[in-house]
């Protein structure tokens, strides 16, 4: 595979308000072909469909309700998800998961959803897309107890340990590597050594989590390669073969996708 896939990238955030052609332009000269975007809200898809316009590379997108946005009305929500899963085909339900960082009062309200959203999974025959910001034991924990064949997706944003690492890959799950990988005190120099290849996928979450050395800035999906060699380099893998095999690995996720 002689090209990059950013699985996750919300690049339809007003942060890149006029800037598509130039973005895209970069992902190109980058050699980043696939761009799979998350979906937040009801405030985010139209921004989201509208970016799906774009062919090259092509922006490709997913539907779902981050826990972030799950609050008291959070079944009106989801009722547009359901909607829209039943009139398309999305890559994935997500951005989807639980969040314990900003807020602890609607954990409750987070489950429910989380469930809800697997059920479609499993209905559409799609993967999931987690994020789980505070509260990665918890989420692995929810997804062995609704686990069945079908069931698969990533941890997008994997920060966790070696031992949470192993968890998710018995579930058949792939951990969703990004910029974090590259900060100097973020400890995944000493995780990303011990897993698996096979199991990884490269994102960015753009705009945020930018790579170093533009750590703080905007992030891009152009920025994949900056990530990949970090992994590279801490797997004592050549780039070439990293490239190949998360470029594989995303593919193999995102199969009901991969005719574009």
């Amino acid at each position: 595979m002689s090209y990059w896939v950013d699985t996750h990238a919300h690049i339809y955030s007003s942060d890149f308000d006029g800037e598509k052609e130039d973005v895209i332009k970069r992902c190109k000269e980058a050699g980043v072909k696939k761009i799979f975007m998350p979906n937040i809200d009801h405030t985010s898809i139209d921004a989201m469909m509208e970016w799906e316009t774009t062919k090259d590379p092509v922006c490709i997108s997913m539907m779902g309700l981050h826990p972030c946005s799950v609050k008291k009305d959070f079944e009106k929500e989801l009722y547009l998800v359901e909607s829209w899963l039943s009139k398309r085909t999305f890559a994935a339900v997500g951005e989807m998961g639980t969040d314990l960082y900003w807020d602890k009062s609607f954990w409750e309200e987070q489950k429910e959803a989380f469930k809800i959203q697997v059920a479609w999974a499993k209905h559409y025959d799609l993967p999931i897309v987690i994020h789980c910001r505070e509260s990665i034991d918890e989420t692995i924990a929810l997804v062995e107890e609704l686990k069945t064949e079908k069931l698969r997706g990533v941890f997008h944003c994997f920060t966790g340990t070696v031992e949470q690492a192993a968890r998710i890959n018995k579930l058949g799950f792939y951990l969703g590597i990004g910029g974090v990988a590259t900060f100097k005190n973020s400890g995944m120099d000493k995780v990303i050594p011990k897993l698996d290849s096979e199991y990884i996928i490269l994102e960015t979450d753009s705009p945020y989590l930018s790579p170093v050395p533009h750590r703080g800035k905007r992030n891009e999906p152009s920025y994949i390669p900056l990530i990949a060699e970090k992994v590279a380099q801490l797997m004592n893998k050549q780039l070439d073969e990293i490239q190949n095999t998360t470029t594989k690995n995303a593919l193999k996720l995102f199969e009901k996708r991969n005719e574009l």
